[in-house]
């Protein structure tokens, strides 16, 4: 059974290098795949990070088709993920796990038979040992000469006796707290969200009260947890004291982040937090009456499969949010929620208002002239 495979929604020169890795991972396969046109594929790649990519998503998903994400992101809502940057070994491996759930398996290609050693090459024989040279005849022996008169010893003179000083231990170093500096007035706590944001932290610190465990790491920006995000939200929704994080050594992080599992983006738990301050309301900064669009296909989460409605009306214009719940089927509070979050991690923007015309050059033109007449 061949097996067909289409590209789509992605720039030549990604899809000259994929179709590259995709013929070199084919061949070791017994050439097991057919790249054809994507409307004539059983499965189809598409760039989930492009402009097109999440259209081309659902155009294929309506099809019926199965869909592999081709994203540097670590989730996607794709039937296969295939991550950025590939090469021609986890294209091969796709290709395999694809070919397994349909019931198709390939032989690994045989080892190469090993090369028999050389025959050993026998020594040249040792060159004779040299003839030793007959001695030379001792020299005469010079006569001892009279040894001199002892002279008379000095005094041994007495060393000082060292001065013993008392050492002094010195003070085990205090860690400084993880907390930035802030006013004497103001109370150290606050969500999750506020420390994050704020600048409140330093460095790398795990969260005492996460009992699934969360390390964050502030310089860096990633965070290692639970891959769902609504274990977390207890996290946002009360407050946190400064006592709450604990900073984290070189090698306790090595281990602990291991066992977590990959890095995440803190921008994702940034999100996650706005995407429960408003509480169904848009956020105090922001015009409810104003029109909202998405500038970028967001990351969507299985956990909120309503989103990724939300966010296909959006990309098509800026829109009134109660237009937006209705032609996505949702709530205005959940467009609500879903625009805070989104408007504070760049993905969203208001419609900007157009530039106001100047008079003296609206003026300037041809029909300004000759109403000037």
């Amino acid at each position: 059974m061949r097996l067909t495979l289409g590209l789509t929604g992605m720039d030549p020169t990604t899809e000259s290098a994929l179709q590259a890795a995709i013929q070199a991972a084919n061949g070791r396969m017994g050439n097991a795949w057919s790249l054809v046109p994507d409307t004539d594929a059983d499965y189809v790649i598409v760039d989930m990070d492009s402009m097109y990519g999440p259209m081309s998503w659902l155009r294929l998903h309506a099809a019926g088709k199965s869909v592999v994400a081709l994203t540097a992101a670590q989730r996607t809502q794709a039937d296969f993920r295939l991550g950025q940057p590939f090469d021609a070994n986890t294209v091969g491996n796709l290709l395999r796990d694809i070919a397994a759930q349909a019931g198709i398996t390939f032989d690994a290609p045989a080892a190469p038979e090993p090369k028999p050693a050389p025959a050993p090459v026998a020594p040249a024989p040792a060159a004779p040992a040299p003839v030793a040279a007959a001695p030379a005849p001792a020299a005469p022996k010079p006569e001892p000469a009279p040894a001199p008169a002892p002279a008379a010893a000095a005094p041994t003179p007495v060393a000082p006796k060292p001065v013993v000083e008392a050492s002094v231990a010195p003070a085990p170093v205090v860690a400084e707290p993880i907390v930035a500096s802030a006013p004497s007035s103001s109370i150290v706590e606050g969500s999750l969200l506020d420390w994050i944001v704020n600048d409140r932290l330093k460095g790398r610190v795990r969260l005492r009260s996460a009992t699934d465990g969360v390390l964050l790491d502030l310089e860096q920006r990633v965070y290692h947890g639970p891959a769902a995000l609504k274990p977390l939200a207890a996290h946002f929704e009360g407050k946190l004291e400064s006592s709450e994080f604990v900073p984290v050594d070189a090698t306790t992080w090595a281990n602990e982040s291991a066992r977590l599992g990959a890095a995440m983006p803190l921008s994702r738990l940034v999100w996650f937090g706005n995407l429960l301050a408003g509480k169904g309301a848009l956020a105090s900064e922001h015009d409810p009456s104003r029109r909202y669009l998405m500038v970028k296909w967001p990351q969507t989460e299985r956990e909120y499969p309503k989103h990724f409605r939300i966010a296909t009306v959006m990309m098509k214009g800026p829109s009134l949010m109660s237009e937006i719940a209705d032609a996505s089927g949702v709530t205005q509070a959940e467009v609500a929620d879903f625009i805070n979050a989104n408007l504070a991690t760049g993905f969203a923007e208001a419609e900007r208002e157009p530039e106001p015309v100047d008079p003296g050059k609206a003026g300037s033109g041809l029909f300004g002239r000759l109403r000037g007449r």
